[in-house]
């Protein structure tokens, strides 16, 4: 594929729809639909996404026999689904500081320990190069309702066993259902 350029096609309050035209391999003119949560992508680097938009936590309980998943209500599928936390990284924040920000705000849990960054992941590369680091550790503390009303998260500690279970019954954000299904046969 051959990038051809961008175009905005409209802008919202938190992500912005553009048209990216390329060539196809056998020389065909083509455009691909995409949202972003950069408002201004004019160049083939911009649209690459080099700076990560978010941050996702994947904890354990100091134990480790336990691990935190949220079920919240999403409105983009109208129901509930289960996801690791997860948040915008806001401006001079680093990825470590969101994490501690955002499990705070969504759970009332405090980041006790980070073991491990990924970086480099995308949310859902069909459709958007919303670019994400990931955040594993430990947390702690007791839970408490969100900090935001535009949000209902009911966040929760599950065994292997109720991972397990809910796997097979429940709709999971796809990173989460996969990551899950792993540690849960562990």
């Amino acid at each position: 594929m051959k990038y051809q350029g961008i175009r905005k096609i409209h802008e919202g309050k938190f992500i912005t729809r553009y048209d990216v035209d390329y060539v196809t391999a056998e020389g065909h003119p083509k455009t691909y639909e995409i949202i972003s949560r950069n408002r201004d992508i004019r160049t083939l680097e911009a649209l690459q996404n080099k700076k990560p938009d978010s941050v996702i936590m994947i904890l354990t309980d100091e134990a480790g026999e336990r691990i935190l998943v949220s079920r919240e209500y999403r409105m983009a599928m109208a129901q509930w689904i289960y996801n690791f936390p997860a948040g915008l990284i806001d401006p001079g924040e680093t990825p470590e500081e969101s994490a501690h920000r955002e499990l705070w705000e969504e759970t009332g849990l405090t980041l006790t320990r980070i073991d491990d960054v990924l970086d480099n992941s995308y949310s859902a590369i069909g459709f958007s190069n919303e670019r994400n680091i990931c955040v594993i550790g430990t947390a702690s503390g007791t839970f408490r309702k969100s900090t935001s009303d535009a949000e209902e998260i009911a966040p929760g500690w599950y065994t292997k066993e109720e991972i397990r279970r809910l796997l097979r019954t429940e709709a999971f954000a796809a990173r989460t259902q996969a990551y899950c299904y792993e540690w849960s046969r562990q």
